[in-house]
């Protein structure tokens, strides 16, 4: 399990990174190449979907003195500690504002490396 964790936090580490150098390279070395991503808030019927092509610079570009933060609620092991499903709270402070969303993550083990197979954001706001 602290294997996990510590790839949560490099994770959202290399999000931090991607922030300040508009590159999201290494944010997208984590995620399957099957990923599929949901977002969604209150004033949607349907979560937008994006998958592992998504155009991640441009998502970083839009965010100047932004950070991102995770604390994790729930940690599910599956799959014999190939699957991890886990539940949180992320907060994105962005322009000294915070916007928290309550977010679910499915990572499993590919190849001997954890990658992010799916996440669904729902922004609280």
């Amino acid at each position: 399990m602290d294997d996990i964790q510590e790839i949560l936090s490099d994770y959202f580490k290399s999000w931090n990174e991607g922030f300040i150098s508009k590159n999201g390279d290494r944010i997208r070395s984590y995620m399957s190449e099957k990923f599929v991503g949901y977002w969604a808030h209150s004033n949607i019927d349907k979560p937008d979907m994006y998958y592992h092509t998504y155009d991640l610079n441009n998502v970083l570009k839009k965010m100047d003195n932004a950070e991102k933060s995770f604390e994790v609620v729930s940690l599910t092991e599956r799959k014999n500690g190939e699957e991890y499903l886990i539940l949180g709270r992320e907060t994105n402070l962005i322009n000294g504002e915070a916007y928290t969303a309550q977010c679910m993550f499915v990572w499993r083990k590919e190849d001997n490396e954890w990658k992010l197979l799916r996440e669904y954001i729902e922004l609280e706001r």
